[in-house]
């Protein structure tokens, strides 16, 4: 729930600095750009703090090296939040953030139906985590200069 209330808290305090006169964030859609990348940052952070072992254990057991894997993706959600704030990237950015989320996906399907936690916190049941997820993938095309 965190990464959601970042995205959405940071996208609203992004679009109160533009209408204040910072000039990167005066419109909605590099205010997003923003939150989707900090949101990023936060999710990366876990990967390599005392999360990490939570991160390592949702991993779905058909996959080889979890640790990699976790390792890889915290990579990834980093590049993708330079990456997204990159005019130049920023479309090919979004597109593959959408493909990303769709990918982990199992990951958060494991973690609700074994109710694990991460960080000492319940991962968000199934259906409220398919929300989520889907509120990702659309911050992550919205974010897109191309799409809209």
């Amino acid at each position: 729930m965190a990464p959601f209330i970042v995205l959405t808290g940071s996208c609203i305090l992004f679009r109160i600095l533009g209408f204040a006169g910072v000039p990167y964030l005066a419109d909605w859609q590099h205010s997003l750009q923003a939150a989707v990348a900090a949101m990023l940052l936060l999710t990366a952070s876990a990967h390599w703090g005392k999360r990490r072992p939570d991160l390592i254990r949702i991993v779905p057991r058909s996959l080889p090296n979890a640790a990699g894997i976790v390792t890889v993706t915290g990579l990834l959600e980093i590049a993708a939040a330079a990456a997204i704030l990159i005019p130049a990237y920023s479309h090919a950015a979004a597109v593959c953030l959408a493909v990303f989320f769709v990918l982990i996906f199992p990951a958060n399907v494991r973690g609700a139906r074994e109710k694990l936690t991460i960080g000492g916190r319940p991962v968000p049941g199934l259906i409220a985590r398919t929300v989520l997820q889907f509120a990702f993938i659309a911050a992550a095309l919205l974010a897109s200069p191309m799409i809209f």
